[in-house]
């Protein structure tokens, strides 16, 4: 290089660039947003565009469980380009300062991509860079983030959110980047941050143009389709003016597994699906149990701090069945009436029924009989008694089940009594009916339907319930049938709960050892001001039925435990719900009153083959009161919190704990949790905070 070469080269460094022609700048924009609608395209072809499976609504429905809605990520792939037009921005406006890709004021046209470039003039399109002719550039864009879906694409079966709510809310961000609007005319400003609608909330997108992640929203409870029985909570009462409750015992556990599948589903359960009492008692206590079949139970109680409530206590009182030796081998006859109508054709529904009574029939010996009847358009016997030793002919029977026709259960349990009263042992008789609770042919009324259950219960043949499914559960149906007919109500949700009910529980599911069991607890108002019983709602009772032996109550099976929990005001703590009366007295006569009794506890109760019933007493003494819930039994502990948490599920009136409060006071209780039921339990606490929104 010469030292005249050296020189120009020195005066050029030192000459100042000029300034991008505006036109320059503009096409360089033009090239950067026409290369995002390119990329769009592509994604949305790779994503949408498959040549196979359903229709993009479908599709989009394909990965949303049953009963749940989660937006799809596909749908943000689309936005998530907006960071590569970003970063072509640069390239873009450095090609068009140095090359002449396209000639100048000729708008690109050879480019594949489906959005063009077309004149329109500026009061049509608002603030938009100008063209040469006193018109502006906008691109005519095709919608390719979120197409929308057909109309007449279906619904979400059962769930809150419709297509249409869909394609309102997707064609909001659609039109963020791709559909006609001064947002999406060329622009030589950065993007400024605009207002996105996602799902009815506002949601703040950041001067990148990508949206922000909105806040968790509060999900609400979803019609479910399935039927429950309403029924108020359970209210404070004065002990002055009663103080006298008396309830029917409860076994059944189907709330809580009902609850768990919402809750697993991504749902929360409907308020009258929450029954405290069957949440409570869905767990095993370790309670002593009797020694004796003479005795068929026997009683656990302790007194201690109320979690929810530090100036009230808790009095829990739980049972123990008795629990048969191993050696014992009571003959069994039993009838599997099972459900073969349309409705049950769903996976968690006939298929699961089939899996969960070949684990019944392995547990039974050559001891025990076993008869099937179906129904469904007609009832019929799909297996004459059968001895449980010829197990594969008994597997096979149910094999050949298939799901069709309308419901008629009326039917089909009249067949299956009247096998079960031919085949009748000197031992355990029942029939296990099957179903999802579609009741819709037959006996019409179901006050018929449940006298005829009651009439066979005083010949000596139980009922046992097994619930399947959801969409259409009768859940009222269920509970009401195996109440009159001296059973058990169970929800079978999955294979697991079908061990649990059906191996684990199999004593109590099919034996019963004490029929007609009644609880009546009065209380001694020099010590305590007010109580409510927690849960128990549907099982109350007239004071005067305590002592009626022809009142119907519940029954206790072998190994069972039953737990019963009131909460407890004592007098002078100060938290009182209750006004005292201005006219008149409150006040009993302390003086005749034992100072060291709570209350009374009354049991009565009928053998399985007895008529008459027997009466066991117990007082309930301050001795059984510890002062603080660190003091607590890690049973007590634990009931407590599954009552917390069944009282948040439904709304309570009363208790105000949070999740983790919950959570923190079940995680010190859970023992050894052998099964893993309660280490369950702890992560549907975090479900329903996150589906939830509460604290």
């Amino acid at each position: 290089m010469t030292d005249h070469d050296d020189d120009k080269l020195s005066r050029l460094r030192q000459t100042r660039m000029p300034a991008p022609a505006t036109e320059a700048r503009r096409r360089a924009l033009d090239a950067a947003m026409l290369a995002f609608d390119a990329a769009q395209d592509a994604e949305a072809k790779k994503t949408l565009g498959a040549p196979q499976g359903h229709g993009w609504g479908a599709r989009l429905r394909s990965i949303i469980p049953q009963r749940s809605w989660i937006m799809d990520t596909r749908i943000t792939m689309g936005l998530g380009t907006a960071a590569v037009a970003l970063l072509l921005l640069p390239l873009g406006y450095q090609l068009y300062t140095s090359t002449a890709i396209t000639p100048i004021g000729v708008p690109p046209r050879d480019l594949p991509v489906e959005a063009e470039l077309k004149e329109q003039p500026v009061s049509d399109l608002g603030a938009t860079a100008p063209g040469q002719d006193g018109t502006t550039l906008q691109r005519e864009a095709v919608a390719t983030t979120a197409p929308v879906a057909p109309a007449d694409a279906p619904k979400l079966d059962g769930g809150i959110v419709a297509d249409d709510e869909v394609e309102a809310d997707l064609s909001v961000m659609a039109q963020k980047s791709a559909t006609p609007s001064s947002n999406n005319a060329v622009m030589a400003e950065p993007i400024a941050a605009t207002e996105a609608v996602v799902g009815g909330e506002a949601m703040q997108e950041m001067a990148v143009g990508m949206p922000a992640p909105s806040p968790m929203v509060a999900m609400p409870t979803q019609p479910s389709g399935d039927s429950f029985s309403s029924f108020e909570e359970s209210p404070v009462k004065i002990v002055t003016q009663e103080p006298v409750s008396t309830f029917s015992i409860d076994v059944d556990t189907a709330s809580y597994s009902y609850v768990r599948q919402a809750l697993t589903d991504g749902w929360m359960p409907e308020p009258d699906a929450v029954r405290i009492e069957e949440m409570i008692n869905y767990f095993n206590y370790d309670y002593p149990a009797p020694r004796s079949i003479q005795t068929p139970f026997q009683t656990t109680m302790q007194i201690y701090p109320t979690p929810w409530n530090a100036k009230t206590q808790l009095l829990q009182i739980g049972i123990k069945g008795y629990v048969p030796p191993a050696t014992e081998d009571k003959p069994s006859n039993l009838v599997f009436l099972l459900d073969t109508s349309g409705s049950m054709d769903e996976p968690d529904k006939l298929p699961l029924l089939k899996r969960a009574f070949g684990l019944l029939v392995a547990q039974l010996s050559g001891n025990d009989t076993v008869a099937i009847v179906a129904y469904a358009g007609s009832a019929g016997v799909v297996l004459e008694p059968t001895r449980a030793s010829d197990k594969a002919k008994i597997l096979a029977a149910l094999e050949k089940l298939s799901a069709g026709g309308s419901t008629a259960g009326a039917e089909g349990i009249e067949l299956a009594y009247r096998l079960a009263e031919q085949n009748k042992v000197d031992g355990i008789n029942r029939v296990i009916l099957a179903t999802d609770g579609d009741f819709n042919v037959g006996i019409e009324d179901p006050e018929d339907l449940k006298t005829f259950i009651k009439t066979k219960r005083d010949a000596g043949v139980s009922l046992s319930v097994l619930g399947f499914g959801q969409g259409n559960l009768g859940d009222d149906t269920m509970q009401a049938l195996a109440q009159n007919g001296n059973g058990n109500a169970s929800y079978i949700d999955s294979f697991k709960e079908a061990q649990k009910v059906l191996v684990q529980e199999m004593g109590g599911t099919l034996e019963t050892i004490a029929k007609d069991f009644k609880i009546q607890v009065e209380f001694n108002p020099a010590v305590v001001a007010e109580y409510r019983l927690v849960g128990y709602e549907t099982r109350a009772l007239n004071r005067e039925d305590f002592n009626n032996d022809k009142v119907d109550a519940g029954d206790i099976g072998a190994g069972h435990t039953v737990t019963a929990i009131y909460e407890i005001t004592p007098v002078g703590s100060g938290a009182a719900l209750i006004d005292p009366l201005r006219y008149g007295t409150d006040t009993p006569a302390a003086a005749v009153l034992p100072s060291d009794e709570i209350g009374f506890l009354k049991m009565r109760y009928k053998a399985p083959d007895g008529d008459v019933s027997k009466l066991i007493e117990t007082p309930i003494t301050t001795a059984l009161a510890v002062d603080s819930l660190d003091k607590a039994s890690d049973d007590s502990r634990w009931a407590a919190a599954v009552a917390a948490f069944a009282q948040k599920l439904k709304g309570s009136n009363y208790g105000d704990m949070s999740y983790a409060q919950i959570k923190a006071l079940a995680q010190g209780a859970r023992g050894s949790d052998e099964n893993g039921y309660r280490a369950e339990f702890m992560q549907l606490i975090n479900s329903a905070e996150i589906i939830s929104g509460q604290n």
